[in-house]
């Protein structure tokens, strides 16, 4: 006798195809909450930006929906293939890592902010949030570009990552010189200087990490234009948005990329060191 399953229903479907776990209900939960909470506590903010709304009249000829598609997409994207023990990880480099780039870009004036904080503490849970919806880009990304022969019968998909590793990064080397050149003297620039070039010099993955600062790149597009442009945080430059700003996200998620690699290092590093002591 031959029984039929039930099909699963549209919902379901839905969920299998984003590809959404169990964990994904707590990651979803955990990042709806941080924004509840910013709102919460920093409400004055929140009200002067409802402010200009016209919810009289035509109030969606002025309402922020490139915002609201933000919001959308990275909800919907940090949700797929969620894993709490590996995203725990990169909410930690993303948070850590957000706050020192915040702390260097608004005490040296590179840029700041229209709450004139240095930097403000609301904008610091946006880099972990940013940094899973890369991951989830980047995951994307390698399922659906070659990167062997068995995969690119012309030549080798790392090779040729290779190549284009060696062209956008020494690219990008040269554009942040130019960009932050005026607060070239200040200790905080310098290190990040010899920080993004030992980086740049020392490659693990040429194809991950093109991958990373394409997908980094591209999100910081949106990111930047509506941060600029709604004068929520302002270049020195008064570019909206300056190209220096949208490739640094790009930067940053390989940085991030890579210190969490060192991380786990560590940790296993730690770990069986403790299980060797015990035994």
């Amino acid at each position: 006798m031959v029984t039929h399953l039930p099909k699963p229903s549209l919902f379901g479907r839905f969920v299998s195809f984003m590809g959404w776990t169990r964990s994904s209900v707590f990651l979803m939960s955990a990042f709806l909450l941080t924004v509840f909470l910013i709102i919460y506590i920093w409400w004055p903010i929140a009200e002067q930006m409802l402010a200009y709304m016209a919810w009289d009249g035509q109030w969606w000829r002025y309402f922020d929906w490139l915002l609201v598609g933000i919001f959308l997409f990275m909800s919907l994207t940090i949700m797929s293939g969620a894993n709490i023990r590996t995203d725990a990880l990169t909410v930690f480099v993303g948070a850590a890592g957000g706050l020192v780039i915040e702390s260097w870009g608004t005490q040296t004036g590179i840029w700041w902010y229209f709450t004139a904080q240095h930097p403000p503490l609301w904008i610091i849970p946006a880099w972990p949030i940013a940094s899973l919806t890369i991951d989830r880009m980047v995951r994307f990304l390698q399922q659906r570009i070659p990167a062997s022969k068995a995969e690119c019968h012309s030549a080798s998909g790392n090779d040729i990552f290779k190549v284009i590793y060696w062209l956008i990064f020494p690219a990008f080397y040269a554009l942040i010189l130019i960009f932050i050149w005026p607060a070239l003297g200040k200790s905080m620039t310098l290190v990040a200087v010899l920080l993004v070039t030992f980086f740049i010099l020392t490659p693990t993955d040429h194809r991950f990490a093109v991958l990373t600062f394409v997908a980094g790149s591209a999100l910081g597009y949106f990111l930047e234009y509506w941060g600029t442009t709604r004068e929520c945080w302002t270049y020195y430059t008064l570019q909206k948005p300056p190209l220096f700003a949208v490739l640094a996200h790009g930067i940053a998620a390989v940085a991030f990329w890579r210190a969490g690699v060192v991380l786990k290092m560590m940790w296993m590093k730690v770990g069986a060191n403790a299980a060797a002591l015990l035994n």
